[in-house]
C-alpha cells in the first residue's frame, strides 16, 4: 500500500522536525534575517502546521485560497508549538492509515478563484506541498538558528555543532 511508505517517512521526518523546533528561541519570535524573510516564529509555526496539509489533502478535493481566509497560529510558548506539531502529525498518521491507494491517486487542486495553480494526484501533493515543503522550511529554520548562534541539531547525520 502506498500509504505505508508515506507513514514511515512522516514518522522519520517528524522526529527531525521536532528536534529543530525544540531549538527555536521563543524570546526571539519576531527576529528575521532580512526584511523579506518570514519572522522566526512565523516560520516555526508554519513548519508545525504543514503536516495538517496531509489530512486536508486526503479529506478534500481542492483548496481555493479565495474562499478560505488563512489565519496563522499564534503560540504562547514553545510547548504549544511542539504540541501543534505532534497533534498535526498524529492526525495525518491516523488519516493515512485509513487511506487507500485509489484515494491517493485521486486528483487534488490548488487554486485561487478561477486561477488553477496545479492539479495533481493526492500522493504527489502530499510529497511536494506537505512533506517537501516542511523539509524546505525546516532547512530555513536551521539557517536562522545558525545566524542566531544557536546550535543546530543534525537532521540526517551530525551537524557541525555535534560530534
Amino acid at each position: 500500500m502506498l500509504n505505508q511508505s508515506i507513514i514511515a517517512e512522516l514518522k522519520q521526518e517528524a522526529v527531525q522536525t521536532k528536534k529543530i523546533l525544540e531549538k527555536v528561541p521563543f524570546d526571539q519570535w519576531q527576529w528575521k534575517p532580512h526584511q523579506k524573510s518570514m519572522a522566526l516564529g512565523r516560520l516555526a509555526s508554519h513548519v508545525a502546521e504543514l503536516p495538517k496539509w496531509i489530512t486536508m489533502c486526503i479529506n478534500t478535493d481542492e483548496l481555493d485560497f479565495s474562499k478560505r481566509g488563512y489565519k496563522a497560529n499564534v503560540f504562547e510558548s514553545r510547548e504549544q508549538l511542539l504540541q501543534q506539531l505532534d497533534e498535526n502529525v498524529q492526525e495525518a498518521l491516523s488519516t493515512l492509515e485509513k487511506t487507500s491507494d485509489a484515494q491517493l491517486q485521486e486528483n487534488w487542486t490548488l487554486r485561487n478563484g478561477e486561477h488553477v495553480i496545479f492539479t495533481l494526484p493526492k500522493i504527489n501533493v502530499i510529497r511536494s506541498a506537505a512533506m517537501n515543503h516542511m523539509i524546505h522550511h525546516r532547512g530555513q529554520l536551521s539557517v536562522f538558528l545558525r545566524l542566531l548562534d544557536i546550535p543546530v541539531p543534525g537532521m540526517y547525520g551530525p551537524s557541525a555543532d555535534e560530534s
